[in-house]
């Protein structure tokens, strides 16, 4: 069953598992403030999804901070700290490897205000609320 997961591209159950185990590591030490750099002291981060490579050995963050202010100077913060948040990762996840860290912006919120403004046109909604036959 695992080798079928595996073929079609799709994350196994421990790959989600390990991988939502480390956002909320990392969700916890942005929260707590653990890290002490002024850019994300002075901003609330959300940590959207961790997808973590089929070996355990990378891991790609997606984050979003709130109401999408200064996301670049948080990725820089982020990247700048990365050592730093690697570390606590392993000492609060117990894998054979630390996982490497990269940071990436979430724009999936994005792609769903898009969609959702493209299904509310009037262009669409006039095919939506039409009779089907």
């Amino acid at each position: 069953m695992a080798r079928h997961a595996i073929a079609s591209g799709e994350p196994s159950v421990r790959l989600l598992r390990v991988g939502e185990q480390v956002r909320h590591v990392l969700a916890d030490i942005l929260q707590r403030g653990d890290v002490h750099d002024d850019v994300l002291a002075s901003h609330v981060v959300s940590v959207t999804e961790v997808r973590m490579s089929p070996d355990l050995r990378h891991a790609i963050v997606f984050i979003k901070p709130l109401l999408g202010r200064d996301e670049e100077a948080v990725l820089k913060a982020l990247r700048t700290n990365t050592a730093y948040l690697q570390r606590e990762v392993a000492k609060r996840v117990k894998l054979k490897y630390a996982a490497r860290l990269k940071f990436l912006s979430d724009c999936s919120f994005e792609e769903g205000s898009h969609i959702d403004a493209l299904l509310r046109s009037p262009h669409i909604a006039q095919d939506l609320d039409g009779s089907e036959d």
